[in-house]
């Protein structure tokens, strides 16, 4: 015999009842009634219901204001919400959507109250984002009619929605509250019981490790988030976002996680218990990772932590030439934008027709420059007359600061630096830009170690902001003023850390994408939903295998090799598709293949 549940149209899921109306509950109960909903908002807290009412109407006052409502269309929506603090409210209510607290003890006693008053035909749904939903299940009298259905914060702006079945839940309810999503504009993305689900198990993870980066003192909260935006692309920081979230609330779900998956990785970093328990949850308290103008407000202020602008320090050295060595893509596009900062350039290849070959490609990207309206056919004229190319490294016997861009392979590295010892004069600043090779081993190929510095510029050099500015225990304080203030003067957003594996962007972002992987590889969730989810869940600008295919999964698989040599964690161990794939030469991209094919140019 069908269950009730086996054919429920969309069209069914008329009136809908919220359970607790926080912010998140107070945002579905947007959404839904958007749509066109009846609306049932139920708090224990006659003061919560209300605060959700004076939202609704302060929102879409909003909404009229900016011409996306009409004042029919406001006090149609409104009508359909009704706000309460009695539980039976719920009887007639075809779904159920519950997103109290996040304790198992808390959600059990609501599902409990809800046997007792919804019909059997109801769908009941936990909007919890760290608890078994299988758990919450086998507590209520018909586990089939649970489900999760997890919506990400704000929720009127955000598109995705995670729809979580259990072993329990029945096809019928899935495939209701997943038309529902589309229906209320929504991008459903259909996953498994496990926590986090698919968006938030790839995030929390990079969030725990950006606190237990910044708890070691490896570098400022305001150079972790900066680098983690300018060089991924991310709308926020990770330290600005566990804020937003809320500390105590990140440390739920990293707990959750933990407990299911034993990694490392997922264990809390001490320092969110530290927060947690001072009180120091975040925007919500005043005062989180960061200091606020008020509680809820998103407005930072300085604290004692805040860096000093007042320019005191180390004086620099004078930079007026730079010496280029390599003539790939990165050498290019950096020799291009010293050019374009007003220093002479020489421009260093194996050969003087590499050399005038890189020239040649930065001629090209300056006119594209001057076609898009960004600079004048003067200043470019200018930019390409300040580089001279060369097919010797005796050229850089007069430069300033000599910063090599060749090969990712550490002896071609050390060779090179022991040329440019000989080679360049007293004072030189001698810079690499490796991504994921010890600058100290680098700097031990001279005579000068204190000379030597990291810049870890990102590709494409000219658009992207961030350099990675990278101290070894021998750089002289003075070296490294030098290089902040030439990239104040190239326009590029300096970040401080130390001399280990992955630097800052790499460090957070490829465990990250090593996670992605292992989800593929255990059947949790698709390739493309996985990306979806990250994109739309988490404001990535491409998702995790989209990144990956661009980057090149030799180039990945590279610097996930290195971080789990550094760090000697298993569960930074590159993932085993990762290593299938490098093997068979399907590389991303560069190949035409890596995990997804591409057309051929």
């Amino acid at each position: 015999m069908a269950t009730p549940l086996s054919h429920t149209p969309p069209s069914a899921l008329r009136t809908v009842a919220v359970v607790g109306l926080g912010t998140m509950g107070t945002g579905i109960t947007e959404v839904l009634a958007r749509a066109g909903r009846e609306v049932v908002g139920i708090d224990v807290s006659e003061s919560q219901a209300a605060q959700c009412l004076a939202a609704l109407e302060a929102s879409t006052t909003r909404a009229v204001q900016r011409g996306r409502l009409t004042g029919e269309e406001r006090t149609a929506l409104l009508s359909r919400v009704r706000v309460s603090t009695d539980l039976a409210l719920a009887a007639d209510a075809d779904l159920v959507i519950e997103v109290v607290p996040e304790s198992y003890e808390v959600k059990q006693q609501v599902f409990r109250e809800l046997d007792a008053v919804v019909r059997p035909e109801a769908i009941l749904a936990t909007g919890t984002n760290a608890l078994s939903v299988t758990r919450l299940a086998a507590e209520s009298a018909r586990p089939e009619r649970v489900l999760g259905l997890h919506f990400f914060n704000p929720a009127p702006a955000m598109k995705l929605v995670e729809v979580v079945s259990s072993v329990l839940t029945a096809p019928g309810a899935v495939s209701a509250v997943t038309d529902l999503a589309l229906d209320l504009g929504k991008e459903p993305v259909a996953v498994g019981d496990r926590p986090g689900f698919v968006a938030d198990g790839l995030l929390f993870g990079y969030l725990n490790q950006a606190a237990a980066m910044y708890e070691s003192n490896y570098a400022s909260r305001e150079d972790i988030d900066a680098a983690m935006r300018l060089g991924c692309g991310l709308p926020m920081g990770p330290l600005a976002l566990l804020d937003l979230i809320g500390v105590d609330t990140a440390r739920t779900v990293l707990e959750a996680m933990y407990s299911a998956s034993q990694d490392r990785l997922h264990a809390p970093a001490p320092i969110l218990r530290q927060l947690s328990e001072a009180g120091l949850t975040g925007r919500k308290a005043g005062r989180g990772f960061y200091t606020y103008e008020a509680p809820g407000s998103g407005t930072v202020v300085p604290d004692a932590l805040t860096p000093r602008e007042d320019g005191a320090g180390t004086g620099g050295r004078t930079v007026r030439s730079v010496g280029v060595a390599g003539s790939g893509t990165m050498a290019s596009g950096i020799a291009e934008v010293f050019a374009k900062g007003g220093y002479d350039v020489v421009l260093a290849a194996r050969s003087e027709e590499k050399a005038q070959a890189a020239k040649a490609r930065i001629g090209k990207s300056l006119a594209r420059s001057v076609d898009r309206g960004r600079m004048t056919a003067e200043a470019a004229a200018e930019a390409l007359e300040r580089i001279t190319p060369t097919g010797t490294y005796d050229d850089f016997a007069d430069v300033d600061l000599a910063l090599e861009a060749v090969a990712e392979d550490l002896e071609v590295k050390r060779q090179l630096f022991t040329a440019l010892d000989k080679v360049c004069k007293p004072g030189a600043v001698l810079a690499t830009t490796t991504s994921s090779l010890p600058v100290i081993a680098c700097a031990r190929a001279t005579s000068r170690p204190q000379d030597v510095i990291g810049m870890h510029f990102f590709n494409p050099a000219p658009a992207m902001k961030l350099v990675e500015v990278v101290r070894t225990v021998l750089t002289a304080d003075d070296v490294h003023a030098t290089v902040r203030e030439v990239c104040g003067t190239i326009r590029k957003h300096a970040v401080d850390c130390g001399d280990r594996a992955g630097f800052i962007v790499n460090a957070l972002l490829f465990p990250y994408l090593n996670n992605a992987i292992k989800m593929v590889e255990e059947h949790y969730a698709s390739l493309d939903d996985i990306d979806t989810a990250m994109k739309l869940g988490g404001g990535y600008p491409m998702g995790p295998f989209e990144l990956l295919d661009v980057v090149g999964l030799d180039v990945s698989l590279a610097i996930e090799k290195v971080l789990h040599r550094e760090f000697r964690d298993p569960g930074l161990a590159p993932a085993p598709l990762l290593e299938h794939l490098v093997a068979a030469g399907c590389l991303g991209r560069k190949t035409g293949r890596g995990f997804r094919e591409y057309a051929k140019r």
